[in-house]
């Protein structure tokens, strides 16, 4: 079978490997999507801190079972299926108190280890979920970041009732907002620089967008959320700017998740994070949980 090898950053070799045959608590995945994210990307450029080369890169992927190993039980040839990417050590204090996203080992198919570029792929059944049939595998290809979006919001508690800040229309972004909306919230902006992801987010039933360079940022929150502003800012960037602009724009008691990945360390003013009593939460990849509330979406 054909495997996609990135050798060298903006290199990628196509090699012929033996098919894998799935231990006994495996499964044995034949791909049919895979999705390239910003992270893919800065693999590309050489650009990622913690990926070497080689590396065989797919994480957003959907695919249907080819076979399953012995001891699997649940998924039958032909079952639509996504995987969560997560390899853990499942014995370190995250590990053992159900934190194991933030595994204090944790390696990422596609980054620290290979991922499922190749034709066919074996993953221990416990990363495995099913999907429905009537799903299609494009929509399949969406479920790990629609993840992302799931698990960021929970972070902050629930959405119903709330209104929510987006700063960044990007995927995520764009994501953040669409199942903020679908999980109940009172009232959704999302902000961008961006003509065409603002357009985007229209697109995707996201009516209240804002360009900050072109509006000022307070006075909308005001038109759309009235005196008592944003209850949750979703920082989806990564950058001064925006963490900049969360901070500034937070209500008194207000919760900021920093969603963005930063590149360059921000500078953070924490005086009025203190003096507003903000919560200033962080969030990382997913649980399965999270995965199961996407498929539900």
């Amino acid at each position: 079978m054909l495997q996609a090898v990135m050798t060298n950053p903006g290199k990628i070799e196509f090699r012929e490997i033996a098919k894998p045959t799935p231990a006994k608590d495996e499964v044995l995945i034949q791909m049919k999507r895979i999705g390239v994210c910003g992270s893919d990307i800065h693999v590309y450029h050489g650009l990622h801190p913690y990926t070497s080369y080689p590396v065989v890169q797919g994480h957003e992927v959907a695919g249907v079972v080819a076979e399953t190993g012995a001891a699997v039980t649940g998924f039958a040839p032909g079952d639509k299926v996504v995987f969560m990417p997560q390899v853990t050590c499942g014995v370190c204090y995250p590990c053992r108190h159900g934190m194991y996203h933030i595994c204090d080992s944790l390696k990422v198919m596609g980054f620290q280890t290979n991922g499922a570029a190749q034709e066919f792929f074996a993953v221990n059944a416990a990363n495995v979920l099913k999907l429905p049939e009537s799903m299609s595998l494009d929509q399949a290809a969406l479920i790990e970041p629609i993840s992302v979006a799931v698990h960021c919001l929970s972070r902050a508690g629930s959405t119903e009732g709330q209104k929510v800040l987006v700063l960044g229309g990007g995927t995520i972004g764009n994501l953040v907002a669409q199942v903020a909306q679908a999980s109940g919230a009172a009232a959704v902006i999302l902000t961008d620089v961006s003509a065409y992801k603002l357009d985007k987010a229209r697109e995707c039933g996201i009516q209240n967008v804002v360009n900050p360079n072109e509006e000022d940022l307070a006075q909308a929150i005001l038109k759309y959320f009235g005196p008592d502003k944003a209850d949750l800012i979703m920082e989806c960037v990564g950058v001064q700017p925006t963490i900049t602009q969360a901070i500034s724009n937070a209500r008194k008691g207000s919760t900021i998740v920093v969603v963005g990945v930063f590149g360059k360390k921000p500078l953070v003013d924490l005086g009025l994070v203190q003096d507003r009593e903000l919560s200033l939460v962080g969030t990382l990849m997913y649980q399965k949980k999270d995965y199961l509330r996407a498929i539900e979406l």
